[in-house]
């Protein structure tokens, strides 16, 4: 477990002040005035997508002097998202717990791999929608979905057999007609080393792992599974107009235990949606990753938490993995 606590303040009262103006200027003062630090609960390790995401969102908080609270981010891995799910849950009324949401946060419960679901947990806010980026090694052969249906095969590397790439792979092969061949891994740097060694013939990943090995021409970006192509990558159709009926994105955003009271998950919100604003988020999550900014909170979060997890109810039951 990795532990890191961002810049402490100084000036408690200048810092003081400056805390109550911006609760008057929005007009909408929270009877919740953070006297603690928070713990924010990672359940992939450090380096991953959700680690990144984490620490440059609780980063911008900080620089912004937007609370006199600091974040400690936590990494609690295992079980595929049920160790650090658990843990979070126990808090159940801890208004300084926060947790990531990744594609374990409702695939884990409903293999009945976890102690807790989604509905153990309330929502703060969502931040970003992830698409991926299908891409092969500078030297592979395919430079289309058309060359994977032609082939009748394809061989592709996932980090957890419910995880989102693996469940494109499937969602492929049947839309395709083809075979796939899903290999799984430790994680997203053997899923690299193994497409750029010709070990696997492709990977779905994220934007903020892919992209650099695209820049540094490693690999080649064929097909992304967002509804429509991404600004950074004008000529790369999507899977759809490909072809293939296939969409999948992944919902990046953080919980709350349930019973944390409301004003302070009304708080928290409220401040992750001023550093959604900020130039500082733009430029080192948004332009960096090249991602699809997306703010939700209150009720509509709880709405698509709910939409999330009927999808994968479904998808996961129309491949055989639940019944």
């Amino acid at each position: 477990m990795s532990t890191i606590l961002s810049h402490r303040f100084s000036s408690h009262g200048v810092r003081t002040l400056a805390f109550a103006a911006g609760l008057l200027s929005t007009g909408a003062a929270h009877a919740f005035a953070p006297d603690r630090d928070v713990t924010v609960v990672v359940t992939s390790s450090a380096g991953g997508g959700s680690d990144t995401i984490t620490r440059i969102l609780t980063d911008t908080i900080s620089k912004m002097d937007l609370t006199e609270s600091n974040f400690i981010v936590e990494n609690r891995t295992g079980g595929s998202g049920a160790v650090g799910y658990s843990y979070a849950a126990k808090r159940s009324d801890d208004p300084y717990l926060w947790a990531n949401i990744g594609v374990s946060f409702f695939t884990t419960p409903l293999l009945g791999e976890s102690p807790v679901t989604y509905k153990d947990f309330k929502p703060l806010a969502a931040v970003s929608e992830d698409p991926y980026i299908m891409v092969v090694s500078k030297d592979s052969p395919i430079k289309s979905l058309q060359d994977i249906k032609a082939a009748g095969k394809m061989i592709s590397g996932t980090t957890g057999i419910v995880a989102d790439p693996a469940l494109l792979a499937q969602r492929l092969e049947t839309a395709m007609g083809i075979e796939a061949d899903i290999v799984p891994f430790g994680g997203d740097g053997e899923v690299v080393a193994a497409l750029l060694g010709g070990h696997i013939e492709v990977q779905f990943g994220n934007p903020s792992e892919v992209l650099p090995l695209i820049q540094s021409g490693d690999v080649r970006p064929i097909a992304v599974s967002s509804e429509e192509r991404l600004p950074a990558f004008p000529d790369v159709p999507t899977i759809k107009e490909s072809g293939f009926d296939v969409v999948l994105t992944q919902l990046r955003g953080f919980v709350m235990p349930a019973n944390a009271p409301d004003d302070a998950v009304a708080y928290w919100a409220d401040l992750i949606k001023k550093a959604l604003e900020s130039e500082n988020w733009k430029t080192q999550y948004l332009d960096r990753f090249k991602v699809v900014p997306k703010y939700m909170a209150g009720t509509e979060f709880a709405a698509e938490m709910d939409k999330r997890n009927a999808d994968y109810t479904a998808l996961m039951t129309s491949l055989g993995l639940i019944k």
